[in-house]
């Protein structure tokens, strides 16, 4: 979690520059492209990353015959980009797209080398170097981006970001991760990983495209500087919660994985991420709901002002996206890419159909409207199979988070009432965080609410007296 946030804190700091030097229009030009490397990025990985971290008996032989497979992907990848590009920028109507296209895909290439050594960092649970090779490349290609735009040079200073990023990223993790790939392909091994991660490639398609076809219609019905309002929205609620649901989906997978044959434990297990998740994620999203009028006024000044409502809107998703995953998550651990996909299949023909009535309307909050329906509706169904293997379905799990989420909309309700009546930004945002965090810390103090007690003795040993302190101002003792 410090080495998410961290990492998150700073590209967000770097951000806050980089938008009032660049304009809306220059982040959406960058959002055109996400829906074609998200693809490709979906494509190279194929599910191989999910299956070397599930099996228990992998060895280098696999390690060796995915890396020439991510490789071998990654550049076919690169060169149909490279040739679409101008199909793509005639597309949008952007012609600056078609250099940027082939300069921003050379990431694909780069992190496909270093993407096997990323995979061992995760099978062994090296979060501490995670967070130093994250950290270092965000501070050092943010710094990059910030000297390009500072320059003059628009979307290419996010473009140059990205790809120092990739750079630095992949040379950190060969270095601490000395996994050096032999000259080995095995079709055993193929057979044996593709299997399992064939139906997590057409899950992840399915998936990449419905996540990125928002951009993909928005950039081409409306315009670079609405899709860059609903970037900007996006990111906001990404730095807030969407590091919470990373972290606890990537640290679910490998250690759930390690007791996926006991669905006592994995039940267990499962209950506690949801409490801890909906414990972090609802007063975080909902805070920030309350006051993004004065907190984006502050940051990006009026020019982003229509993000102000889309941040709100779009909320929702990042509430309901931590519980979706965790959910999802079981069907890997238990090797039910089948399901998976079958899920999949219905939720997007459902996603789809909103977004085709979305487009009809043609009106830009309508979109982000109708991506908070969906995500709904995704709940709902993605606890469908977690019923029928561990006997958790909706309702149970709608009882541990409600009181996490009446706590958070409280304090929603708060920050909209400081933002109303405070018309000096800064002296708002103040007030809202004196008053709304403990408020939410007290109402689940005084309901004994369980994620509070454990998330403070996980937090408050590692602090020394000042845990001691925490944990006597907030009147807890250990609790078991």
């Amino acid at each position: 979690m410090i080495g998410s946030y961290s990492n998150k804190f700073i590209q967000f700091v770097i951000s806050l520059v980089l938008a009032r030097l660049l304009t809306p229009a220059d982040y959406g030009l960058i959002g055109m492209l996400g829906f074609f490397i998200g693809l490709a990025g979906t494509i190279i990985d194929s599910g191989f990353s999910n299956a070397l971290i599930r099996h228990k008996d992998r060895t280098d032989k696999d390690f060796c015959t995915v890396f020439f497979i991510n490789c071998g992907l990654s550049i076919l990848m690169y060169a149909i980009l490279a040739l679409s590009a101008p199909y793509i920028a005639k597309f949008y109507n952007q012609p600056p797209l078609i250099d940027i296209i082939r300069v921003y895909s050379l990431t694909l290439i780069i992190g496909a080398f270093a993407a096997i050594n990323s995979v061992v960092l995760t099978i062994e649970l090296r979060y501490k170097t995670s967070t130093l090779i994250s950290t270092s490349s965000a501070i050092i290609s943010g710094c990059v981006g910030l000297v390009f735009a500072f320059l003059g040079f628009g979307a290419w200073a996010l473009v140059f970001q990205q790809l120092a990023a990739a750079i630095i990223r992949a040379c950190l993790l060969f270095y601490y991760v000395r996994w050096i790939p032999h000259f080995i392909f095995s079709t055993e091994s193929f057979k044996k990983l593709f299997g399992y991660g064939s139906k997590l490639l057409a899950s992840g398609l399915l998936h990449t495209a419905y996540s990125n076809m928002y951009p993909l219609v928005i950039g081409k019905q409306f315009s670079a500087t609405d899709l860059g309002y609903v970037a900007r929205a996006q990111g906001f609620n990404d730095m807030a919660a969407g590091t919470v649901n990373g972290v606890l989906s990537s640290v679910a997978f490998p250690v759930l994985s390690k007791v996926q044959d006991d669905d006592q434990r994995l039940l267990e297990l499962y209950e506690k991420y949801i409490k801890i998740s909906a414990f972090a994620i609802c007063p975080i999203i909902l805070f920030l709901c309350g006051v993004a009028k004065p907190l984006i006024l502050l940051l990006l000044t009026e020019k982003w002002a229509p993000s102000i409502l889309l941040l709100q809107i779009l909320g929702i998703n990042y509430i309901w996206d931590g519980i979706i995953k965790i959910n999802l998550n079981l069907l890997y651990v238990k090797g039910r890419s089948d399901l998976f996909l079958r899920l999949e299949i219905v939720k997007k023909t459902i996603a789809f159909a909103i977004l085709i009535i979305s487009v009809l309307i043609g009106n830009l909050i309508v979109f982000c409207i109708g991506m908070t329906v969906y995500s709904t509706i995704a709940l709902y169904l993605n606890t469908y199979y977690t019923k029928k293997i561990l006997n958790f379905g909706f309702l149970k799990q709608m009882r541990q988070i409600m009181p996490y989420l009446s706590f958070g909309i409280i304090i929603f309700l708060e920050g909209l009432l400081f933002s109303w009546l405070i018309p000096n930004n800064l002296l708002s945002l103040c007030i809202s965080v004196l008053v709304c965090i403990p408020t939410y810390i007290i109402l689940c103090r005084v309901t004994n609410q369980y994620a509070l007690y454990e998330v403070l003795n996980i937090i408050t040993p590692k602090l020394g007296r000042a845990g001691i302190k925490i944990q006597k101002i907030i009147g807890i003792k250990q609790h078991t």
